[in-house]
């Protein structure tokens, strides 16, 4: 019996393969989460505790507890949480559970960024120049860095994910790069400890996947390219590494191989590469780090080989040999993943967890979709943010990337913002339809990305599902009139603007509205004509038609909103409706003026003002932690600050004020 002691999709992508292999599985459980598919899932399942993940997925006591309690002999680790500590694997050992990954000891020799660089350069595998030593105060640190010089990217050495990790141009930055990343390295994993490396501008991030057994033997699946990146973060993967040279190729398997051998290594893992392309897929490549576990794109390098990483995973834990596995294998096509996560990428990605009121994923050839939603699904705040993987798999990259597209355009997230949008922008901007890859590609392009607008078109569709609800929702007198028609003016709100709108439908046509923007002349607006099906309520996806065009509807009304409010995605666009007809013309922003507010749940980490500071537009006033990242909040106008009113530690939700700035030359 395994017990998989993680959650979401790569708990159910865990259940998936030991249920095929007929292993039974015991899923383990939050408070958050125990409405979750992964509990569904399973065959047995066990609470550990409180929603955070300190008192639940981080405990290593209760975890093993939760096998004593349900007699799981193993324990799948997953990705994040607990899968790279060697404190855990160990204990796993020492009370006679298989960890299925690598020992404690491969763990602390290659898991570590430090101790990895060390192996790797005793190894003769080539790294970059920097510092990974012992000595971590900020002197020895600042003194490092002024060696290796500018610019270099300071690095969490116990983590990885983005986390600790800071872009450094000059000596100015160093003290507070130096003390942010410590702060976010140690909340996140623990350990303050450090590394410092020369920054390579234009290179690309490539990995192989590893695999090791319990009797000597390693392999190698190829490699990964994972370039397209967001402040460190991976947004999407891909293999093969496009116009990668196969003396390359060869030279970084067989570098891989070698650190792994290095530490008998047992169970799947990635060696990261940092790849100077020349452009014509030579050149050098540098030794980043290793990932002691199975990665989050794990997908795509399944799709182009056929194997079952997570079977063979389980199939080394059971002693078995890579000898006698099936696992020759021919690199077929290629795959690309994308991360669908919770956040709203077009305003500074902001985490945006809750409930989900509607998904749905496409069903398309060659798409593969690992997720972790249940039917009434939602997105704890306590977690990182990520919904779901879309995979599309082609016989070419190309196809590859259209079935992708296709999917994020087709697949429904209702109740909150997610990054859709923003990945189907990253898959058709030419660097990454070149390719022209590099891990700096996407900070330089994306900031000209823009979220889908609605046009008049959609608010008219929006105006017409709104009228049609209140029709049935109110009864058949609403929709009668001694005149044959009716006409009602409306004003509805698309995110900070407002439009007005008057809707026509006739008494002898039900479900056909006549919208017309209220232009306030003379002259009348653009109209259009929408028609929706009689009787159709907005809790089931339908149909509706907008001048004559038939047009896939996703659509619910918002239970939790103050206001009728439609959630809908319709003709490529998703967004929240508001009906302002019975409101005040003008609203007030919650963010406007010199009041600071959150627009997350999370955690105050760092205030870097105090009350009678003067601070200018844009300045770092504080950091908020939520869904495992932290995010920067920036002064919105030149003034002083008045008051603050949360602490460092402090937990806020959206819309809480946090700081009051009285703004320059105000009355």
């Amino acid at each position: 019996m395994i017990l998989i002691a993680n959650r979401g999709e790569i708990a159910c992508r865990v259940i998936a393969s030991a249920r095929q292999l007929g292993i039974p599985t015991v899923a383990v459980y939050s408070e958050a989460d125990a409405g979750a598919r992964h509990v569904q899932m399973a065959d047995h399942s066990l609470c550990l505790g409180g929603s955070a993940a300190a008192d639940s997925y981080l405990n290593i006591d209760k975890v093993l507890a939760a096998c004593r309690t349900s007699g799981a002999t193993m324990v799948h680790p997953g990705y994040g949480f607990l899968s790279e500590n060697a404190q855990f694997s160990r204990a796993c050992r020492d009370a006679g559970i298989k960890f299925i990954g690598p020992s404690p000891e491969s763990i602390e020799g290659l898991g570590n960024k430090s101790a990895g660089k060390a192996l790797a350069m005793k190894l003769g595998v080539p790294c970059l120049p920097g510092y990974s030593g012992a000595e971590q105060d900020e002197a020895s640190l600042q003194a490092q860095a002024l060696k290796v010089g500018f610019p270099l990217m300071i690095k969490a050495a116990a983590g990885g994910g983005g986390r600790g990790m800071r872009r450094v141009d000059s000596a100015d930055q160093l003290p507070a790069a130096l003390r942010a990343a410590k702060l976010e390295a140690l909340s996140g994993f623990g350990s303050d400890q450090l590394l410092i490396e020369r920054l390579v501008e234009q290179a690309r991030h490539i990995e192989i996947q590893i695999f090791g057994d319990q009797h000597g033997h390693v392999v190698h699946f190829g490699e990964r390219d994972c370039s397209t990146q967001r402040r460190n973060q991976k947004i999407l993967e891909e293999a093969p590494a496009p116009g990668l040279h196969p003396d390359v190729r060869a030279a970084m398997g067989e570098a891989a191989m070698r650190l792994a051998r290095g530490v008998a290594y047992e169970g799947a893992g990635t060696i990261e590469f940092l790849f100077e392309d020349r452009g014509d897929g030579r050149g050098d490549f540098y030794f980043l780090e290793m990932n002691t576990r199975l990665q989050v794109e794990h997908p795509v390098t399944e799709a182009v080989t056929g194997l079952d990483l997570v079977a063979l995973q389980i199939a080394i834990a059971q002693g078995q040999s890579l000898d006698s596995l099936p696992i020759a294998h021919q690199v077929k096509g290629h795959a690309i993943e994308a991360r669908l996560c919770a956040e709203d990428a077009f305003a500074g990605f902001v985490p945006q967890p809750g409930p989900i009121a509607h998904w749905q994923f496409p069903q398309i050839a060659g798409l593969r979709i690992d997720h972790g939603l249940a039917a009434q699904a939602q997105i704890p705040r306590h977690y990182d943010s990520m919904i779901a993987k879309l995979i599309a798999w082609g016989p070419t990259r190309e196809i590859a990337r259209s079935r992708l597209i296709a999917g994020l355009s087709q697949t429904r997230i209702l109740g909150l913002t997610t990054n859709r949008d923003y990945l189907i922008a990253c898959l058709q901007a030419e660097p990454f339809s070149g390719p022209r890859l590099s891990t700096r590609w996407l900070d330089a392009h994306g900031s000209r990305f823009n979220r889908p607008q609605a046009d008049a078109r959609w608010q008219a569709l929006a105006a017409g599902l709104l009228v049609h609800h209140q029709g049935l929702a109110h009864g058949p007198l609403a929709q009668w009139s001694s005149m044959g028609s009716i006409t009602s003016p409306m004003r509805l709100g698309f995110g900070d603007a407002a439009q007005a709108l008057r809707v026509s439908r006739a008494i002898d046509q039900p479900g056909r509205f006549l919208v017309q923007a209220d232009s306030g002349e003379a002259s009348p607006g653009s109209s259009h004509e929408v028609a929706i099906a009689p009787g159709q309520a907005l809790d089931v996806v339908h149909h509706a038609s907008i001048d004559g065009l038939a047009t896939p509807v996703f659509a619910r009304i918002d239970a939790r909103a103050e206001r009728l409010t439609l959630l809908l995605d319709a003709l490529g666009i998703q967004d929240r409706v508001e009906d302002l007809s019975a409101a005040p013309p003008n609203r007030e922003s919650t963010q406007g003026g010199g009041h600071v507010t959150a627009r997350m749940h999370g955690a105050v980490r760092a205030i870097a003002v105090a009350p009678g500071q003067a601070v200018t537009h844009g300045e770092r006033l504080m950091s908020l932690e939520a869904m495992k990242m932290e995010h920067s909040i920036n002064a919105p106008c030149d003034g002083t600050v008045k008051a603050l009113h949360v602490q460092e530690g402090q937990q806020v939700s959206p819309g809480r004020l946090m700081i009051e700035i009285t703004p320059k030359d105000s009355a």
